[in-house]
């Protein structure tokens, strides 16, 4: 099923008592941001073109061309659609074997891809064992095997660390360094290093690295500059961010996008 933004309100995946429906939504002229909701089939949202910026439980996911964020059932959460982007929305029973059980980044084959463009386009009340049907069987043990990807943004439930994390997205440019912010929020540097690892698992500049590495894929998705893209991140040269997007993606943001085109 194929739709305009505004309509997206009017379909309910839990209406249909098959195993996976799947929608595909079209954004014209801006970006468009579905409320906050939450539905018992988990959801896999898919940007052929474009980005879907999520927001669920506590992390801001992104989904670049060709990559797809997993949403379990009943997780809370809202997908942000960019301006002319073709957007695919595929929902999935819970009680299906193998498939992840908290949210994630999933990397989509040209088959899944395929496979999940042409289910949109038919009748999505389709009856048991008919084509589609049999369509769908092959398309779960395709999402079984899927690879999972690493694109989002944990925002930390503990009140300094949110402060924080909102103040990074707000100003994703802010080079201030770990003292400098622990400062900013009354504890020391080992305090503020110690918590971001407890909370998130990870380092500060790996946690800030995130972030940038979230918003270069939305970003790059849109057709902005490499150049552009270093200075609103706060890089002081190109090659500085370059090096940056190539040591936690294995390639160039240029060879990335090439990839993707693909």
């Amino acid at each position: 099923m194929k739709v305009r933004i505004p309509s997206l309100p009017e379909f309910d995946s839990d209406n249909y008592p098959q195993a996976v429906v799947a929608l595909r939504l079209i954004s014209e002229k801006e970006d468009a941001e579905t409320p906050f909701h939450q539905h018992h089939k988990c959801q896999l949202v898919l940007a052929l073109s474009g980005f879907v910026k999520c927001k669920i439980d506590d992390a801001i996911w992104i989904v670049p061309p060709d990559c797809a964020v997993w949403i379990p059932s009943q997780l809370a959460h809202s997908n942000q659609i960019s301006k002319n982007a073709d957007v695919c929305m595929l929902f999935v029973n819970p009680d299906i074997e193998g498939m992840p059980d908290k949210s994630c980044t999933l990397s989509v084959t040209p088959l899944l891809r395929e496979l999940i463009i042409h289910l949109t386009a038919q009748e999505q009340d389709y009856a048991k064992g008919g084509s589609t049907d049999r369509l769908v069987t092959v398309l779960i043990e395709q999402l079984r095997s899927m690879r999972t990807e690493h694109y989002d943004f944990p925002i930390p439930t503990e009140p300094r660390l949110k402060a924080i994390a909102k103040a990074l997205i707000a100003a994703p440019e802010d080079r201030r360094t770990v003292a400098q912010w622990a400062s900013q929020h009354a504890m020391s540097e080992r305090t503020l290093a110690r918590l971001v690892k407890s909370e998130i698992g990870l380092t500060f500049g790996r946690w800030r690295g995130q972030l940038h590495i979230v918003l270069a894929l939305q970003k790059l998705a849109v057709g902005e500059s490499v150049q552009r893209i270093a200075e609103e991140l706060g890089y002081e040269s190109v090659s500085a961010f370059i090096t940056f997007f190539k040591k936690i993606l294995g390639q160039s943001p240029k060879q990335y996008i090439r990839l993707k085109q693909l």
